[in-house]
């Protein structure tokens, strides 16, 4: 079962640049300010000028430690190696013959015993297929590389392999250190190639394949910096790894890949992607991401056939996935400057532009809740010296739900231009999920489930099951109201209260969470599951891109 996080702020994305829209369409909230042009003017005229400066450092210019792992978690000690403590995610494969597989389950290399068999079945459910099957991602991202060492075994009738366990191993080490020399990138992944070697038997060792998917922030030293890394990391692995080699082994994997194989990791380890005809299915999740610098949505639209006009329509939205022997056409969308603390950032620039203060002046931040304050950073857009500056914002006795969420709607830009209908927000396309996607489950990512998980674990007044859009506004509705709210619905859970008190910007979070889940057109009644882990698995694109690399794909295998 898909399971939340206990600890907050731990998903991590790479990569904070300015967004990529086209430039007439990233801040076009001035022509529908005039709609709280009136409430701004009273939050600056009859707001409180004096604010207590609690010290808070903002998040917005200097978030927390940033990566573009798989996985999306703080990095762990530079050079050490872990097995997690992982149980069989999918349901374990019928024994198909006079073998009764035990109830203990190898979680690590460790309890596996023999690595070359597995505790499932003693012979492959087909002929022609490996029993056991090992693959290797290794994901070089800007601030390290980490290795994935996934177990599988083909003892179930579907094409792709079941998935038993993972050992990983991470390496700290700044991707720009190597611009000078390639090789020196290639070379300082040896030590995580050697866990794979000491890991993975001899005799699987040449039908192993091993990917390195490097992250494009490379492109940031040169179009040439990053075809030569790739390539010598490629001459490594040819000339010192007995490692299967297959085609774009090594490659720069572009954004909307990351979303595509998360929505791949998701759905494998919940099953929905089964091609077994007498396994129960559900629909595809919906995988919706919310990242520091990016909202990320990723799912498989369905149209109505007799509307010979109803299609996916042609673009990079589009994403064409074989798995499991089918086609599968996936809608992939990332909406860049979107991102929680990119959203932060641009929700504070139109408040700060709109009080029209004079410098220094304390300003009354609809966004913050009552009673709180925040120095926050705001980007100077006309680049006067440096480029930015610290403004010192309050919630004052104005913070509400109600004023923040008209904020967030300009942000949002939802009476953007839209060329192709139908639109999500800020004109960009994307089907409706009302009507493509009307009963798929929404699986919530990242900051979602960050914000949302504290509220479901507290013992004083917690969420409860099923859990609906709305609950993102239901929150912020109280925890906008300040302290003396929060002190009524949480006061007893002494954690929770310390968590408001140190971060006031829950209340914007909150209010821009519902207003983004609206605005890809979801209704406040839709269901929604959160979960960054699948049992003790973490949900991110390195499973989904290595199952997509070895499910029902004859493999090239090294003499």
């Amino acid at each position: 079962m898909l399971s939340p996080r206990s600890s907050n702020y731990k998903r991590l994305e790479g990569g904070t640049g300015p967004s990529r829209e086209p430039a007439g369409r990233s801040f076009a909230w001035k022509k529908s300010a005039i709609r709280v042009v009136v409430f701004i003017g009273l939050v600056y005229f009859f707001g409180p000028r004096r604010g207590v400066l609690n010290g808070y450092i903002s998040s917005i210019m200097r978030p927390d430690t940033m990566s573009n792992d798989c996985e999306m978690t703080l990095a762990p000690a530079p050079l050490t190696t872990e097995h997690p403590d992982h149980s069989h995610p999918q349901s374990a494969p019928a024994a198909h013959d006079d073998d009764s597989p035990p109830t203990a389950r190898p979680m690590d290399p460790a309890s596996d015993g023999d690595l070359t068999k597995t505790h499932y079945c003693a012979k492959p459910y087909k002929e022609g297929v490996p029993l056991v099957q090992f693959a290797l991602m290794i994901d070089m991202s800007s601030v390290g590389s980490r290795i994935h060492i996934y177990k599988f075994n083909n003892c179930g009738p579907s094409p792709s392999p079941a998935f038993e366990y993972e050992v990983f191993k991470y390496r700290h080490g700044e991707m720009s250190f190597y611009h000078t020399s390639p090789r020196a990138a290639a070379e300082s992944l040896d030590s995580l190639l050697d866990e794979a070697v000491r890991v993975v038997p001899e005799s699987l060792r040449g039908c192993t394949p091993v990917q390195v998917k490097v992250t494009d922030a490379i492109r940031r030293l040169g179009e040439k910096v990053a075809r030569d890394v790739v390539a010598a990391i490629h001459l490594r692995l040819e000339e010192k790894y007995p490692f299967s080699l297959q085609e774009n082994a090594v490659e720069i994997m572009e954004r909307s890949e990351q979303g595509v194989y998360a929505w791949l990791t998701a759905n494998y380890l919940s099953s929905t992607l089964s091609a077994d005809p007498s396994a129960q299915k559900m629909p595809p999740y919906a995988v919706l991401g919310l990242g520091f610098a990016l909202a990320e949505i990723v799912f498989e639209p369905t149209f109505d056939v007799a509307k010979p006009d109803a299609k996916l329509e042609e673009g990079e939205h589009k994403y064409e996935l074989m798995y499991d022997g089918q086609r599968r056409v996936l809608y992939e969308h990332s909406h860049r400057g979107y991102g929680m603390v990119t959203a932060r950032q641009s929700t504070h620039r139109i408040v700060d532009s709109m009080s029209n203060h004079s410098e220094g002046a304390v300003v009354t931040n609809p966004c913050l809740a009552r009673g709180t304050n925040r120095t926050v950073e705001i980007i100077d857009e006309k680049m006067t010296g440096k480029n930015w500056r610290s403004v010192t914002m309050v919630g004052g006795d104005v913070g509400s739900w109600e004023s923040c969420n008209e904020v967030v709607e300009l942000v949002l830009n939802k009476d953007g231009s839209c060329e192709v209908e139908p639109c999500s927000f800020n004109g960009v396309y994307q089907p409706s999920l009302l009507e493509t996607f009307p009963h798929g489950k929404i699986l919530l990512l990242h900051f979602f489930d960050d914000r949302l998980s504290p509220f479901l674990t507290t013992t004083a007044d917690p969420l409860k099951a099923p859990i609906h859009v709305s609950a993102f506004a239901d929150l912020a509705k109280i925890v906008c109201r300040g302290p003396t709210a929060w002190k009524e619905h949480w006061g007893s859970d002494a954690g929770l209260m310390q968590e408001l008190e140190r971060r006031p910007e829950w209340c914007l979070d909150l209010t821009y969470m519902n207003a983004l889940l609206l605005g890809y057109g979801l209704e406040g009644d839709r269901e929604i599951q959160l979960g960054t882990q699948f049992g003790s698995m973490e949900l991110g694109w390195c499973l989904g891109a290595s199952v997509a690399t070895i499910a029902g794909v004859e493999l090239n295998c090294r003499v």
